[in-house]
């Protein structure tokens, strides 16, 4: 009978609490592989992300939310310096207008609003054609490492949002680098063919 009342205390204890009964979503790159265009070679990526109370908080006071996807193109070279054959970042700016009570993504010059906050962050979750090598960029005929990754640039919020990023992670988003192989980019435009790189497997 104690056993049985014991268990029913940390029954009661467990519900007061709350515990999750999954955990939450994590920030991370469900896709990304690379094509080849008569430009060079582009990207197109979906990642997953989900802003918690402080970054809705924030943003939903008018303070702008800047994201940054970064992609590297490389090879290690036992002989010499690793080669980068390309490194480059894609800046989109999330931000509310209570007077449309819309959401605003910027990328470049283009602009679109969104009705809710969720639909801007699928927005902000996709990239489609985005050209990450020019077509004038030489390569060896060898296997290269691609990387992608998205994060919320925080040097880019105002000054006192920027030191508590310092020590605080609620203002911090980032993905983890997705990594893949690609093929003998050199032969661009043909197709490139991807693959995830084995464990344990030399680049």
């Amino acid at each position: 009978m104690r056993g049985i009342a014991v268990l029913s205390r940390y029954l009661v204890l467990v519900a007061l609490i709350g515990v999750p009964l999954a955990p939450a979503a994590a920030n991370e790159v469900e896709h990304a592989a690379l094509r080849a265009v008569d430009e060079g070679l582009v990207l197109d990526a979906d990642f997953s992300i989900e802003l918690n109370p402080r970054l809705k908080e924030v943003v939903n006071n008018g303070v702008p939310l800047y994201f940054v996807i970064e992609f590297e193109l490389g090879r290690d070279r036992w002989y010499w310096f690793d080669e980068r054959a390309a490194t480059e970042t894609l800046h989109k700016r999330l931000s509310y207008h209570p007077l449309s009570r819309q959401y605003r993504l910027s990328t470049g010059l283009l602009q679109i609003n969104f009705d809710t906050l969720e639909e801007a962050l699928a927005a902000v979750s996709q990239v489609r054609g985005w050209l990450v090598v020019d077509r004038t960029v030489t390569f060896a005929d060898a296997d290269y490492e691609a990387a992608v990754r998205l994060r919320v640039d925080t040097t880019l919020l105002p000054k006192p949002f920027q030191v508590s990023a310092l020590t605080s992670r609620e203002l911090q988003l980032e993905t983890p680098w997705k990594r893949f192989i690609v093929h003998s980019p050199r032969h661009v435009p043909a197709p490139v063919e991807t693959r995830q790189p084995e464990r344990g497997e030399s680049k």
